[in-house]
């Protein structure tokens, strides 16, 4: 079996052991419009709740497995700031925003459809996290307490860590209101250079350079990856500011064992 060529394989300078990968449209069941394009069949959409038939959607999720080491430890997310461990049993997924991992093999997943999706690895490759950190979980600072639980599982709190940064809506595409930027201000003091103004008082948003500068609050300086836009290209990406009804992508990392 291959993996679908179209899915994103990150090229950050992680050590050995730590894996990571993003799907994008292609490589499931689903039908428009969480298809593989916007019009055909073969659509890889993971999100429960999406409108898509949950038996697709858990295909789809098999599907995924195949590339696994384990199930995907799946959150219900809710823009917010919580973070849970990965490699602790949940009976139900927890709700949470991001999750961490010190365990080989405990993939951490978090599902995207415009926001963006950050990935972190500690430097020796001891620990992994996925984040998912839209506006609301950026301004709440989820980045950094997925930061801060990882450097305290290792109980190490100079940990350098690494992190990737994947697809999710771009600063030409992401338009907002000034409440916005208020709610960006209260945790990240140079929030408004990451702000373009816009007819009406509004303002494009740039979530990647938004996801640096709350990196660089939590002394993660090794930054890879940013500028795929989902709202830009709907033949490989779903959009839900784009689209309303879409499908989900997925981020994970693990620690492998070989």
């Amino acid at each position: 079996m291959t993996m679908p060529n179209d899915w994103i394989v990150p090229d950050w300078p992680a050590p050995v052991g730590v894996r990571a990968l993003v799907t994008t449209r292609c490589g499931g069941v689903s039908p428009p419009p969480w298809g593989a394009t916007p019009r055909d069949a073969g659509g890889m959409n993971v999100g429960l709740g999406s409108g898509d038939e949950r038996d697709r959607v858990l295909a789809n999720r098999a599907l995924l497995r195949g590339w696994l080491p384990a199930e995907p430890a799946w959150l219900r997310q809710v823009h917010g700031c919580l973070v849970v461990d990965a490699d602790v049993l949940h009976a139900e997924p927890p709700q949470a925003d991001a999750s961490v991992a010190v365990a080989t093999e405990a993939v951490c997943a978090v599902m995207i459809a415009d926001c963006l999706p950050v990935l972190l690895a500690e430097a020796r490759g001891r620990a992994v996290a996925a984040v998912h950190a839209g506006w609301r979980g950026l301004a709440s600072g989820v980045v950094q307490n997925a930061v801060a639980r990882l450097r305290l599982r290792l109980q190490d709190p100079a940990a350098e860590m690494i992190a990737w940064l994947g697809p999710a809506i771009g600063p030409q595409r992401f338009e907002v209101g000034p409440e916005v930027l208020a709610a960006m201000q209260t945790s990240l003091p140079q929030a408004a250079a990451a702000f373009v103004p816009t007819a009406g008082g509004k303002y494009c948003a740039d979530l990647f350079a938004l996801a640096r500068q709350a990196l660089t609050q939590a002394n993660v300086v090794k930054v890879s990856g940013g500028g795929w836009c989902t709202a830009s290209n709907p033949e490989r990406f779903y959009s839900f500011r784009r689209d309303g009804t879409t499908g989900r992508h997925v981020a994970v990392v693990w620690r492998s064992i070989d």
